[in-house]
């Protein structure tokens, strides 16, 4: 085992099953201890070394785990950590676990000295177009044998959700016991993990995402959703956007004009990127249109507002599509 480990990713999944590989190979070698410290405002980092260099209670070796959620010791952590690693006991091994860590932290003095006497391992997402090939690989190590057609549809199922998926091959390991699995069986079995939410929706509208906020779109509606709350939220967006522009147009600063229409800031990258896709003139054609989706559900309007809420979101994901002259006639009343 090496004296030191660094196991950093935002996918919880692959963090938490490198993390368990680690430990195990270290209780094959008589790690059998296990110290755990969360890095947190005010941590004496002097902790650390005691821990480190203290004699176990209970076994010859153990495992020192510093979880840091921020990914950034500061100063004296990263100091404490050169120290150790320069003289590290032979009876501890430190597994340090982290979030990504950003490009400079990478390059800092504590991680590189980590990557020279120990192990740094970083863990990526797996991208949307990759994940039918990793779930392949599971579904194989779980003895299921499926197609690729069988592999993708469970992939669209979780949408991501490493965790869902992982639950879903061990349901299945259970409900096949011939171990073998094809589209239609995949299709009856696997519950949909996809998250479907009014939030999630309008994030993904904001960002673009067409595909995406579609599909959501159909889960909120099979779920039994109601129109008028996912109208409300994106409604909510679209007056925000559309004061937005008119107070740049007015001369505001775009950052200024969103602190003052009471924006969060995790929130202003949304806005902005939203701002450049969509033109200003196509924003007051989209609050017309949710005018018009307000009277179909109130019935007065002979429309589906199922079917108009997805024009409004492939609107905000900048693919209109209908030509301003055709929107004035869907939206007459009839």
């Amino acid at each position: 085992m090496a004296p030191v480990y660094l196991v950093s990713g935002d996918e919880a999944l692959l963090v938490q099953e490198a993390a368990d590989a680690i430990r195990a190979a270290a209780k094959r070698q008589n790690y059998t201890e296990r110290e755990l410290l969360h890095v947190e405002a005010g941590f004496d980092w002097d902790v650390v070394l005691t821990e480190a260099n203290s004699l176990s209670l209970f076994s010859e070796k153990k495992i020192l785990e510093i979880r840091i959620p921020n990914g950034k010791p500061g100063d004296k952590g990263s100091k404490t950590l050169q120290e150790y690693i320069n003289t590290p006991n032979p009876d501890t091994l430190m597994l340090i676990i982290t979030p990504k860590l950003e490009s400079a932290t990478t390059r800092s003095k504590w991680v590189k000295a980590i990557d020279s006497q120990g192990v740094f391992i970083q863990l990526w997402p797996i991208a949307q177009n990759q994940l039918p090939h990793w779930i392949n690989q599971r579904l194989q190590q779980a003895g299921i044998q499926a197609n690729r057609q069988a592999a993708t549809i469970l992939a669209d199922r979780v949408e991501g959700n490493l965790l869902a998926a992982v639950q879903e091959i061990e349901k299945l390991k259970l409900l096949i016991p011939e171990g073998e699995v094809d589209a239609d069986t995949m299709s009856t079995i696997v519950a949909d993990s996809a998250r479907f939410n009014v939030f999630s929706l309008v994030d993904k509208a904001m960002e673009g995402e067409a595909q995406s906020a579609c599909r959501t779109l159909r889960g909120l509606r099979d779920e039994g959703s109601e129109a008028t709350v996912i109208l409300w939220a994106l409604t909510r967006e679209l007056r925000t956007l559309i004061k937005a522009c008119d107070a740049v147009e007015n001369g505001d600063h775009l950052d200024w004009a969103l602190k003052n229409l009471g924006v969060w800031e995790k929130r202003k990258p949304l806005i902005k990127n939203a701002m450049r896709r969509i033109p200003p003139n196509q924003l007051k054609q989209m609050l017309r249109l949710a005018g018009g989706i307000d009277r179909a559900i109130k019935g007065m309007r002979n429309a589906s507002p199922w079917d108009d809420l997805t024009t409004l979101i492939l609107m905000f994901c900048g693919k209109p599509t209908l030509h301003p002259h055709n929107l004035r006639l869907a939206l007459q009343d009839r």
